[in-house]
């Protein structure tokens, strides 16, 4: 079994006590390296380092489709990377992974059936703050025999997690090891990603973002949106925003459309590196899709390729426009759209230098929702045949 990790690894397999919450900034690999531990526990029965006697593992996370896109992708890519995938029992239907009498099983707190139900001896709640804390967490809690880990990014202080795990247990029941880690303790980060990372200059973004600290984030320039298992197959103007990128920057695709005082979002990639012909098999050719109108020539190549591409057209105040063309509706965001949700944590107003939010957006994590502006731009705004064909 050919194992490569990280520090986040190191720093969290090394911890022996029955709370284990690992709080960090993004990028810092947490998931993965919990995920990893898990696996070496299924396979060894080795939990963090120590032979321990566990049948059950649950892994929760507040949604189905977030849970999918997160936890049980790396779960398995961890299977196959190391070779153990085709060793493991498998069910499906129960999303739960056997071998030699351990199990491992993937559910969310939609599913109260399950948080209700039986016992288990080790319980991994990823992204645990957006569980609640009496109706999902306790129930969660009272039915774990042995290890509990919980992870999360600080974005806010007031969260449960920090208020009753790590301000309040920590010193009372002296049973919970806190591990912190960054974007630095990840090795295998991509170096584009890092870049982005170290080039955060707001105070509050960095406190929280880069050195995985509790703050409050002010000033989001989204802070109502909603999380959505899908994407309606009854949406009206239905159509696709792309926003460009190569190395510095992702290339972000996002399918919109309104139904009823709603707006829906669905994150369809958010890729870096991409030329456009990988963009355009990437895409759909039966649907508009709006793009940036500072990229002519990539338009017209997706053109010849078969898109339906179309500039937005960008008059004074666009970026001011466009956002609010969205907030004109109730934004719903589907639960696979993690690249999105993570830009709606982070893309807020700049602030003067008396720290208060002014109505200008930074230039920075708003790929993907440039991407809808300039949907919106178009689709919500204007008459439907006022761009330029190519």
């Amino acid at each position: 079994m050919n194992v490569e990790y990280t520090t986040t690894f190191e720093k969290l397999i090394n911890t022996d006590k029955k709370f284990l919450l690992a709080r960090g900034g993004t990028r810092a690999g947490k998931t993965y390296a919990i995920v990893q531990i898990l696996v070496v526990w299924l396979i060894t029965g080795k939990f963090r380092g120590k032979d321990v006697k566990a049948k059950i593992c649950a892994v929760v996370r507040k949604t189905l489709p977030a849970l999918k896109a997160t936890a049980l992708r790396d779960f398995e890519e961890v299977l196959e990377d190391w070779g153990v995938y085709h060793r493991i029992a498998i069910n499906r239907t129960d999303r739960i992974y056997s071998y030699q009498g351990r199990e491992i099983e993937f559910f969310s707190v939609d599913d109260q059936q399950k948080v209700r139900g039986r016992k288990r001896d080790i319980l991994y709640c990823n992204e645990a703050n957006e569980l609640h804390y009496k109706t999902d967490f306790f129930q969660l809690l009272i039915r774990t025999n042995k290890f509990v880990i919980l992870d999360l990014n600080p974005s806010d202080p007031y969260n449960w997690v920090k208020v009753e795990i790590e301000d309040k247990r920590q010193h009372t029941e002296k049973d919970v090891d806190v591990v912190v880690t960054t974007y630095k303790d990840n090795e295998f980060l991509q170096p584009e990603l890092a870049r982005e990372i170290e080039g955060i200059k707001d105070p509050d973004l960095r406190k929280v973002y880069v050195l995985g600290e509790y703050g409050a984030i002010q000033g989001i320039v989204f802070d109502k949106i909603t999380v959505v298992d899908s994407f309606p197959e009854d949406c009206k103007k239905v159509a696709i925003g792309l926003d460009f990128g190569y190395t510095n920057d992702p290339t972000a695709a996002v399918k919109c459309g309104i139904f009823e005082d709603n707006i829906y979002l669905d994150e369809l990639f958010y890729e870096y590196a991409l030329d456009n012909n990988q963009i355009a098999k990437r895409l759909p050719n039966n649907i508009e899709v709006y793009c940036d109108s500072a990229e002519p020539k990539s338009i017209a190549e997706l053109v010849k390729y078969g898109i339906q591409a179309y500039p937005t057209k960008k008059g004074a105040d666009s970026i001011q426009f466009g956002i609010q063309a969205l907030k004109a509706y109730n934004i719903c965001i589907t639960a696979r759209s993690l690249n999105l949700l993570k830009e709606q944590k982070l893309y807020k107003y700049k602030t003067d230098p008396s720290g208060n939010a002014t109505n200008k957006p930074i230039d920075d994590f708003n790929h993907a929702w440039d991407a809808a502006r300039y949907y919106a731009i178009i689709k919500l705004t204007k008459p439907e045949n006022e761009y330029i064909a190519y």
